[in-house]
């Protein structure tokens, strides 16, 4: 069967397979190293909470049947060892069934996670790597030739990606169509990274050939990808030169990464010839035909949304995740607005009051401290804490509980911390102000240090007790 088998993919397959295989890792170690503070048995929004009063039907997961910390941190690391196990190479040591049931036991317990995960799992690239974690059940292992179809899928899915991101800039914020989002957007990104600051200071005709470029990788390159090769492998290679200018800019979590794994499978070598493969099952072929039918009718909504007016960004069709809306960034802040969290040991408020600052990992915080990196690893609350300074109503299901167990010291909670200035008890009150940040120039940053001046708006939560908050947190 030569029409069902792409031998000169193969190299695009391996790198395909061990890229997201890897991210898989990531994404299961951050479940593992979060899970208990943000949706664990006494977290903010916990699983079962949520699975009591939503039927499996609307989110399909293990958890469903059981649920517990202690099973949920089995279930995460499970995801972990095996997907080491995969990028390592393990899913290519076994028959080809057995390689199938690897991806897809990761693809199973990673839905599990995301649909119990609320708003803490709402964003677009959990769907993504559950859409391409299910394609790459079908691809097979090194024993079998790279089937056609499921390659063209994985080419069709990286297109949505890019060309739906390209499509809500067009029609989102007038600032993507005048070429001047830039001007603002490495400043007031959700969380800037080591080199944002100095990304913000490029002149500003830079910032508005950054845009133009960005407009034709995301409207024009990905239409090459359906080009006969070379041309395909370009456009992909081009499509990875712009996912690292964007790695280099900010932190995306895996979304960058993921996109870039997924333009590596369109990678052909020149020269290098493929390995034998042994023929392809005749019950393999029928299952890829089946996905491929699937896949196809799946389409017609994210098609759909890509040529309507209403074009939704990061949008799921379905409870499985399978062929999804993306986009990003219809709309670019011109401000950035922080919420700083503050706490004091005081028994009572008074005008002399020292309030001390939770110092977060990843979002602005201390003026002086550098931002980091920290993709593709995703901090779950730094960047929900993002929403909360553009929207108190984004914060409303989750930001009482958090000041709760702030309040009492809760060891979970204060992991997902970088500094706790109460070590030894708890403050007796928190509060939270909300502030405006922008980068400084280059003579104050030489002159202080600081990357950051903030200025005050105004209070955000108003100073609160463990026993004031009882009453509004029914979890604590």
């Amino acid at each position: 069967m030569e029409w069902f088998a792409a031998p000169g993919s193969w190299m695009g397959r391996l790198l395909f397979q061990r890229g997201l295989a890897a991210l898989y890792v990531i994404a299961f170690l951050t479940a593992v190293n979060q899970f208990r503070a943000l949706i664990g048995e006494n977290g903010m929004l916990p699983v079962p909470r949520f699975v009591s009063r939503t039927p499996f039907r609307q989110s399909p997961s293990l958890f469903h049947l059981r649920y517990s910390d202690r099973f949920f941190a089995a279930v995460a690391r499970l995801g972990v060892l095996l997907s080491a196990a995969v990028a390592a190479g393990a899913a290519d040591l076994v028959p080809l069934w057995a390689s199938m049931l690897m991806w897809a036991v990761l693809w199973a317990l990673y839905l599990s996670i995301v649909n119990v995960g609320q708003t803490w799992y709402g964003f677009g690239w959990e769907s993504l790597l559950l859409e391409t974690g299910f394609l790459a059940v079908f691809l097979g292992n090194a024993r079998t030739a790279p089937p056609v179809l499921v390659m063209w899928l994985l080419r069709w899915l990286l297109f949505r990606v890019e060309f739906g991101a390209g499509l809500i800039k067009i029609r989102g914020d007038r600032c993507w169509r005048d070429l001047t989002c830039l001007y603002y957007h490495h400043e007031t990104q959700p969380m800037p990274g080591p080199l944002s600051w100095f990304f913000h200071h490029l002149p500003r005709p830079l910032h508005r050939v950054e845009v133009a470029a960005n407009h034709v990788a995301q409207l024009v390159v990905p239409v090459a990808l359906f080009a006969p090769q070379p041309v395909a492998g370009v456009a992909a290679g081009l499509i990875v030169v712009t996912q690292l200018w964007l790695v280099l800019s900010g932190n995306f979590a895996w979304l960058n990464w993921l996109t870039i794994v997924l333009a590596l499978s369109a990678v052909v070598p020149a020269s290098s010839p493929p390995p034998a493969f042994a023929p392809a099952p005749a019950w393999y072929v029928g299952l890829v035909l089946a996905v491929t039918a699937l896949v196809a009718v799946l389409s017609y909504w994210p098609a759909r949304n890509l040529v309507g007016r209403g074009q939704l960004m990061n949008y799921s069709f379905n409870r499985l995740h399978l062929v999804n809306a993306y986009g990003a960034f219809g709309s670019v802040n011109r401000i950035r607005q922080e919420v700083i969290v503050e706490g004091t040991d005081d028994a009572e408020i008074t005008g002399n009051t020292v309030w001390k600052e939770y110092g977060f990992k990843g979002k602005p915080g201390d003026v002086r401290r550098m931002p980091r990196q920290f993709a593709p690893y995703h901090l779950r609350l730094d960047w929900l804490m993002w929403f909360a300074g553009i929207s108190a109503g984004f914060a409303q299901p989750w930001f009482l509980p958090f000041v709760t167990r702030l309040l009492m010291n809760d060891p979970a909670t204060l992991r997902l911390l970088r500094t706790n200035p109460f070590p030894d008890s708890p403050p007796t009150y928190v509060r939270a102000r909300l502030y405006v940040y922008r980068f400084t120039g280059w003579p104050k940053l030489r002159a202080s240090g600081a990357w950051w001046e903030r200025t005050f708006i105004r209070e955000y939560l108003p100073p609160v007790t463990l026993s004031s908050m009882a009453s509004t947190d029914g979890q604590a």
